[in-house]
């Protein structure tokens, strides 16, 4: 059985020299998006998109105490331990794999757009041109080989680790303490529990939202609805019409074969 595996983005040791961007580019050979609009800044794209599944955000702030930064956030699928998108697919076609990769199967695929309704990180996008949801998938052909995801691969600054989840625990854990060590007592572990946890790991210098992160991050209920009461009830339904279908059918090819008996029988005459 495969190893359950996490990456971690440390958002303090990021350059965004992108260098992820353009390895998950080459590995999945997706194109550039040659008609991204220019958005008078240096982020490439305002959002993900059908054929860039990883992004480094770009803010501009100032603290509380008028200090300037410029905090870069990769952004891709979070790989949820509960992925609503996979519990929200009515043709199953999303499967979370032992590793802790959440792969969409293109094949089973219908582009129903429910996954991208519901997932609570605004991830899956539907791409025009096949009409399938895509999105990050970890690199999971990869790892089944015991090679490590290309952005993590490539990064330099070493702001991106791969390696066994609860490895990848114990380092976030120690580098939130050298953070805090270092002056910034808010410093913490972003792996929102609400999702069954998370397979990409963030260490943040300051509190989630400062990021762009809800804290409270969640499977909606609905889609536990959907999958635990709504699904069911459907094939049942499905199953219950069918049969009933079918039974019409053998009723009737009885009544005809008795009715077939009865006229070789001279019983049909009156």
């Amino acid at each position: 059985m495969a190893q359950e595996m996490a990456m971690l983005h440390d958002i303090a040791r990021c350059s965004a020299c992108r260098a992820c961007m353009v390895a998950c580019k080459q590995w999945h050979d997706l194109p550039a998006d040659m008609s991204t609009p220019f958005e008078g800044q240096y982020q490439s794209h305002a959002t993900l998109t059908p054929t860039t599944w990883t992004l480094i955000r770009m803010t501009e702030r100032t603290d509380d105490k008028g200090k300037f930064n410029w905090d870069f956030v990769k952004t891709q699928c979070m790989h949820c331990g509960d992925p609503a998108c996979a519990k929200g697919c009515p043709e199953e076609a999303i499967d979370k794999l032992a590793s802790g990769a959440v792969v969409i199967n293109e094949e089973k695929c219908v582009g129903c757009g429910y996954c991208v309704a519901n997932c609570p990180f605004d991830v899956p996008k539907i791409n025009p041109q096949t009409h399938k949801s895509t999105k990050c998938d970890l690199c999971f052909d990869r790892i089944e080989e015991g090679i490590t995801p290309s952005c993590a691969k490539t990064c330099t600054a070493d702001a991106l680790q791969f390696a066994p989840y609860e490895e990848i625990e114990e380092i976030a854990r120690q580098r939130v303490a050298e953070l805090k060590a270092e002056g910034h007592p808010d410093a913490n572990v972003y792996n929102p529990q609400g999702v069954g946890g998370v397979h990409m790991i963030y260490v943040l210098p300051e509190k989630p939202m400062v990021y762009g992160f809800n804290p409270q991050s969640k499977t909606p209920v609905s889609i536990d609805i959907w999958k635990d009461v709504v699904r069911p009830l459907g094939k049942l339904a499905g199953a219950g019409a069918l049969v009933g279908v079918l039974g019409l059918a053998a009723v009737k090819g009885l009544t005809g074969k008795k009715k077939q008996d009865d006229d070789e029988n001279g019983k049909g005459e009156h």
